[in-house]
């Protein structure tokens, strides 16, 4: 197969979405040849769903003075769990902090901050920046006395605590909620049958997790370890770059983070 392949790691539904948004550049740019494109979600999205995390999350909110959801699956499965508008959890209006335009997104989706007296949305203002310390560079704009604050993350299962723990060490009182779980792509899932016949020296993998790249180090065989070193690495973040060399990539590429980046890191090796 000497086709170029591009290999997307996200879970399924966000996948579709790159993928679509890939196709769609495409076709407006003029490149040597028309890649493959795979989906291979080396993770899948579990939203947890029971009375009980509902009911913290509501009781967690009541006195809540910031809400941060790390992720667009944070935001998707905590609305979930609450089955209300996100203005009418609490009595008051909580701001939000999001790391990236993908879970700005999603909030808008939602209609969050259009509301009739918006939720406050604070983002890092630079998408270089769209990451857990960009996060907290914002946050300090607030000028606010964090030991006279309490702060409720969203998350999954896992994951990094960097801006929790440093939300604790400023002096506020951080309740992390997980509501939802990352379930790893089986190997021997159909998914990875196409992986196994394409030219990995052609092909660019697209990581927006460490935690996805660290599960495929732990499950390839070593010589599926030594077609990786052939392969090359596309990654938003310098962690999921280093997790990305120590799952067996020696080419790493970075870009800034979002999907136009991404989309333009993509389209600029295919043209190489």
């Amino acid at each position: 197969m000497n086709t170029k392949t591009i290999v997307i790691t996200r879970p399924v539904g966000q996948a579709r979405h790159l993928i679509e948004l890939l196709g769609a550049a495409l076709s407006k740019h003029v490149t040597p040849q028309s890649p493959q494109i795979l989906s291979l979600p080396l993770l899948t999205i579990i939203p947890k769903t029971d009375d009980q995390l509902s009911n913290q999350v509501f009781s967690a909110m009541q006195d809540a003075d910031l809400a941060i959801f790390v992720s667009p699956n944070a935001i998707e499965c905590t609305l979930r769990l609450i089955e209300c508008a996100w203005q009418d959890l609490a009595q008051q209006i909580v701001p939000i902090g999001v790391m990236g335009g993908s879970s700005a997104l999603a909030l808008r989706h939602h209609g969050i901050g259009s509301e009739e007296t918006p939720t406050p949305i604070l983002i890092p203002e630079q998408n270089a920046q769209w990451d857990s310390e960009g996060l907290w560079q914002e946050l300090q704009s607030l000028a606010w006395d964090w030991s006279s604050k309490k702060v409720v993350i969203f998350k999954g299962e896992g994951g990094r605590d960097w801006l929790a723990e440093t939300l604790e060490a400023a002096g506020a009182t951080v309740e992390a909620i997980s509501v939802y779980s990352r379930i790893p792509l089986a190997i021997d899932n159909p998914a990875w049958l196409p992986i196994h016949e394409m030219k990995f020296d052609e092909s660019l993998w697209i990581f927006t997790s460490s935690e996805a790249v660290r599960y495929l180090g732990n499950v390839i065989e070593d010589q599926f370890r030594q077609s990786l070193s052939d392969a090359n690495a596309l990654c938003p973040h310098d962690n999921i770059a280093d997790a990305a060399r120590a799952a067996g990539f020696s080419k790493v590429m970075m870009s800034e983070p979002g999907d136009e980046a991404l989309i333009r890191a993509s389209i600029a090796w295919l043209a190489s």
